[in-house]
């Protein structure tokens, strides 16, 4: 692997992969499950917190373990090469898949803001509920594209990253600006003036004519319940920072860049949701944000702040942002395929690398099977199902720090994860509180991602007889 990345590439690695298109939709579901801007902005914190401790544990497992693969790498090394197939098993048939599919759909959708006449043409192919539309086959395209654009090298992937990540990055700063700036009427004193105890407030508002159709207020213990439901839009926003460990064999000085990365990554894209959280809640009033059209709070919020541009504004942001999302997405989920080759755990084409010292087979074979998830049109349900999983992962990998402090005290730890044993801990605390929660509240979105990952066992078992049996 040749060593093209420096700290910035991993840190515009980081920021880009976490910023797609969660950011400008998922608060609506968030408001319609909390009620209140007091507990909106508390949920993005909780997930504020618990991502930037995961990411500080990361850390160590990533100077212990410098190499391709990554998250993949760490739990095949501490756990063992069971663990390590099923979580890459589940990032192949869904995690990192379906992300670059629904992503890509998002880009779909907002180009049609754009060009309406994408809405309005008939599907291409129609059967029952099933059928293919011009904004699925854009979706592919783009994913089509981005693949080609990485298998060219490194250096094409990275520079799309930087200009896309940092364009993204200066229009969020300037909608920030603009919503405290430009709005001529703020809601903030309202929505927060709902407090701590507008779950009560909600309860017995359900007589009355304030709750339009489709609210679902919540008052008691069952506040818990609301937290867990609304941070599985936080979390899913959230997510694939640890995408730069994929790359790890790629970054310049991985023992110090990829912790320093994923730190600085994670901190500055947490502190932009909250900033931008709080946008919403200035330029709109609790049903703006809970029932924004088509849960586009984003579109809502802007066209309070710039008048009809606003749709125009945001949809290019949106596109913009989905865009070098899935560049980052692509370029990096590649390597634990090839990693997962290398160990006999994958397809074996997808080993090696091209001219361009990138793995070409690997790139292709991600590529296809996320364009047979836009065709399905299945990508929401699946990401819904798999937010679970995704946790679940990230605190065996943070317990995995732990484990690894007892199991072998005596390796040279590059770096310590900061104000060890309290920062993994504090993860585990808040992971373990949304799984319980998900797992009393919301079913739906717990036992069949379980299960998908499950059905990596047989598979495992299969590729490890066959091993067995070429061997013998």
């Amino acid at each position: 692997m040749q060593k093209k990345l420096k700290l910035w590439d991993a840190i515009m690695l980081v920021m880009g992969s976490m910023i797609g298109s969660g950011i400008f939709i998922v608060s609506a579901d968030m408001m319609r499950n909390l009620g209140s801007g007091y507990w909106l902005i508390v949920v993005w914190v909780i997930t504020g917190v618990m991502t930037v401790a995961a990411a500080i544990s990361y850390g160590e497992l990533s100077a212990l373990f410098p190499k391709a693969g990554g998250q993949y790498t760490y739990l095949k090394e501490i756990f063992g090469k069971k663990m390590g197939f099923l979580y890459g098993w589940g990032l192949f048939t869904v995690i990192q898949t379906g992300t670059i599919a629904a992503v890509a759909m998002a880009f779909g959708k907002f180009t049609a803001y754009l060009v309406p006449s994408l809405n309005d043409a008939a599907p291409l192919f129609q059967s029952g509920e099933f059928k293919i539309t011009w904004i699925q086959i854009l979706a592919i395209a783009v994913i089509l594209l981005l693949t080609y654009i990485n298998t060219r090298g490194v250096q094409s992937g990275k520079m799309l990253q930087n200009v896309f990540t940092g364009s993204k990055i200066i229009a969020i700063l300037g909608l920030i600006a603009a919503g405290f700036i430009l709005v001529d009427f703020s809601h903030m004193a309202e929505n927060f003036s709902l407090g701590s105890d507008s779950f009560n407030n909600l309860k017995k508002d359900t007589s009355g004519n304030f709750l339009k159709e489709g609210w679902e207020p919540i008052g008691g213990m069952t506040l818990l319940g609301g937290i867990a439901a609304a941070m599985v839009g936080s979390v899913f926003s959230s997510v694939a920072w640890e995408s730069v460990t994929f790359v790890s064999g790629e970054v310049e000085n991985p023992k110090k860049n990829i912790v320093k990365s994923m730190i600085y990554g994670t901190s500055a894209v947490m502190i932009l949701y909250i900033a931008v959280n709080y946008v919403y809640l200035n330029a709109l009033d609790r049903d703006g944000i809970a029932f924004a059209t088509n849960d586009r709070v984003a579109v809502a919020a802007s066209q309070n702040i710039f008048g009809s541009a606003g749709t125009v504004i945001i949809a290019v942001l949106v596109m913009v942002s989905t865009f070098g999302c899935n560049n980052g997405l692509i370029l990096a989920g590649a390597r634990v395929f090839q990693t997962m080759a290398k160990d006999g755990m994958f397809f074996k084409s997808a080993e090696k690398n091209n001219k361009n010292e990138v793995p070409e087979n690997a790139l292709w074979t991600q590529g296809i099977w996320a364009s047979v998830l836009c065709l399905s049109g299945q990508y929401g349900n699946l990401l819904d199902m798999i937010s679970f999983v995704i946790v679940l992962f990230y605190m065996i990998t943070v317990f995995g720090v732990i484990y690894l402090r007892f199991k072998k005290p005596d390796l040279e730890r590059p770096y310590k994860t900061w104000l060890y044993p309290v920062t993994p801990i504090i993860y585990l605390l808040i992971g373990t509180g949304f799984c319980v929660l998900l797992l009393i509240y919301k079913q739906q979105y717990t036992w069949p991602g379980f299960v998908l990952v499950l059905l990596g066992l047989p598979v495992y078992y299969f590729i490890n007889r066959k091993k067995t049996a070429d061997q013998s």
